[in-house]
């Protein structure tokens, strides 16, 4: 397979389940990334980089049609987000790759246990 339609592939996948479930760089992307052989960084690099501006932009448009954003909270995530992702891309440019799935793997299992355990009936 050539690598556009490998891209192409992760990117249906990840894009369906972002537009089901908010979703898909950091819990589709990335590890089909690192399982076809990126580094960790690699695969965090190439996820945002896919993810900057195309991606939200027709999910919001739609959301935002049928007056499901609260967008002061959306305001307020974007900021945080702006800040989080360069404080969060310097610490993993002086981590490991093997430090960085670790605790991806860690952030993913607490989120899996969570939502297994502790979501509402």
């Amino acid at each position: 397979m050539t690598t556009l339609v490998v891209g192409i592939g992760i990117g249906l996948v990840a894009g369906v389940l972002s537009g089901l479930f908010g979703i898909g760089g950091g819990v589709i992307i990335v590890p089909v990334l690192v399982y076809i052989g990126f580094a960790q960084r690699e695969a965090t690099g190439t996820s945002l980089a896919a993810l900057v501006a195309p991606v939200g932009l027709l999910g919001v448009i739609e959301y935002a049609r049928r007056h499901e954003i609260r967008v002061p909270y959306a305001v307020g995530i974007a900021i945080g987000l702006v800040a989080g992702v360069l404080i969060g891309a310097k610490v993993a440019g002086r981590t490991s790759n093997a430090t960085l799935q670790r605790l991806f793997g860690v952030v993913l299992l607490a989120a899996s246990v969570r939502f297994l355990l502790f979501s509402p009936k």
